[in-house]
C-alpha cells in the first residue's frame, strides 16, 4: 500500500501529559505548515489494550502518590541508570509490537512523530527490521533521555536542550538529524512577551495538583508578594483560597485556552511549579524565572536536576521560607544576571530556523 499524506503522533496512556501536550503542539504548528498532510494523534496503550488503559493509568497515579519513594528508586532502576547502555525492552516488545505493526497498516503514515519512549522503542525496532517505512522522529518532553527510547531505528531527534543534544552525538547519532527545539509548545506562547509592569512583584503558582496544605506551605499568610494560582481542576483549592478574599492571592480556574495562558504569564514576574517539562518550556520560551518545587517522583526529578546544570531554575528549598527564597532572587542583581545569562545561552543554542520550516523539510525528506 502507498503512503499516505499522514502524519501519526504517538503519546502513551491517556492522561494530559505533556506527552500529548506536545503532540498538540505539533499538530498545530504541522496542520499550518503542510496543509495538505493529516494528522492523527493515537494512545498505543488505549488502542493495544481498550479500557485497561484506565486501569494502567490510575494505578499508576495511585503508585506515585503511596509509594513515590518506590516508584523513584523502580524508574531510576529500569530507565535512568546506566543510560548511554542501550538494551531490548523484552516485555514491551511483546505486548506491543503486533499492534503497533496493525495501527501502521491501517494508517500508512508518511511520518510518525513518538511523543513518549515506548511508541518510539518499538518504532525503532520495526524501523531496522524495515517493517515500518515512514520517516520516525523522537520527540523528547523532558530534559534527559530515558534507557527505553528508540536511538537506532529513529531518522530524527527534537531534543529539549544542548546536553541531551551532546547526549545523542555520544551515542553515534548524526548531528545533522538532531534538531535543537526545546521541548515543543503551541505557538501562541513563541509571540513576543507583551510584559505587564507590576507595582508589586506577581507570581504565578501552578498549583492544580497541589493539597491545600501543600499551597499554604507555599503562599504565607500575610504575603508581601502578589499571587496568582492556577487550581486546575482542584476545585477545593480554587474555593478555600477564593474564600480567604485576599487582595494579593488571586485564585485562578482551569484554563483551557493556550492565548489566555499566554496572557496570564506576560502578567507575572515569575512561575513557581513542578518541574514538568511542558510547563517549564513554556515559561523558557516567554523568558520568566521559573522556580521548581514538590517534583514528583522518577521524571520530575531528573528534570529537576538537568535543569539546574542548565541553570534555567531555581530549586526552591522546602525547609526555608519559600517566599523569602523568591524576594532574596529579586533582590539579587547579581543572581539575576546570572540566570539571565543562562537563559540567553539556553536559547542561543535552539535552532534559528522555525520550528515550522524544520516539520517542513522532515516531511519532505526522501
Amino acid at each position: 500500500m502507498k503512503q499516505k499524506d499522514e502524519a501519526l503522533f504517538l503519546p502513551f496512556m491517556q492522561i494530559p501529559t505533556g506527552h500529548h501536550h506536545v503532540a498538540d503542539a505539533l499538530i498545530e504548528e504541522l496542520q499550518r505548515t503542510v496543509k495538505e498532510m493529516t494528522c492523527d494523534k493515537v494512545d498505543i496503550l488505549s488502542y493495544s489494550y481498550g479500557k485497561v488503559e484506565k486501569l494502567v493509568s490510575m494505578t499508576y497515579l495511585h503508585w506515585i502518590k503511596v509509594m513515590p519513594g518506590v516508584y523513584d528508586l523502580l524508574y531510576k532502576s529500569l530507565a535512568v541508570k546506566n543510560q548511554t547502555k542501550r538494551s531490548r525492552q523484552l516485555l514491551y516488545e511483546a505486548m506491543f509490537t503486533s499492534f503497533f505493526m496493525r495501527l501502521v497498516r491501517e494508517n500508512q503514515p508518511r511520518i510518525v512523530f513518538c511523543t513518549h519512549c515506548l511508541p518510539s522503542n518499538i518504532a525503532s525496532i520495526l524501523k531496522e527490521k524495515g517493517k515500518l517505512h515512514a520517516i520516525t522522529v523522537n520527540v523528547y518532553t523532558d530534559y534527559f533521555v530515558n534507557r527505553v527510547w528508540g536511538i537506532r531505528g529513529i531518522d530524527y531527534h527534537f531534543v529539549p536542550s544542548i546536553r541531551v543534544k551532546e547526549f545523542l552525538e555520544g551515542l553515534g547519532v548524526d548531528k545533522e538529524r538532531i534538531f535543537l527545539t526545546g521541548i515543543p509548545v503551541h505557538p501562541v506562547f513563541k509571540d513576543q512577551r507583551n510584559k505587564t509592569l507590576n507595582k508589586r512583584h506577581q507570581v504565578l503558582v501552578t498549583g492544580g495538583s497541589l493539597g491545600v496544605g501543600a499551597m499554604e506551605k507555599i503562599i504565607p499568610t500575610n504575603p508581601e508578594l502578589s499571587y496568582k494560582v492556577l487550581c486546575g481542576q482542584n476545585k477545593k483549592l480554587y474555593n478555600r483560597l477564593r474564600s480567604l478574599n485576599h487582595p494579593l492571592i488571586e485564585p485562578i480556574p482551569y484554563i483551557t485556552k493556550k492565548d489566555e495562558m499566554n496572557k496570564l504569564y506576560d502578567q507575572v514576574d515569575a512561575v513557581i511549579t513542578k518541574p514538568g517539562g511542558v510547563t517549564v518550556s513554556e515559561c523558557l520560551q516567554k523568558k520568566l524565572p521559573i522556580f521548581t518545587i514538590n517534583a514528583l517522583p522518577g521524571q520530575e526529578k531528573v528534570n529537576e536536576l538537568e535543569l539546574q546544570e542548565l541553570g534555567v531554575t531555581n530549586k526552591l528549598n522546602p525547609f526555608q521560607h519559600t517566599e523569602q527564597q523568591i524576594v532574596q532572587f529579586f533582590q539579587n542583581k547579581e543572581s539575576q544576571t546570572t540566570y539571565n545569562q543562562n537563559l540567553n545561552t539556553y536559547h542561543h543554542h535552539l535552532e534559528k530556523k522555525p520550528l515550522s520550516d524544520i516539520l517542513f523539510e522532515i516531511c519532505n525528506a526522501k
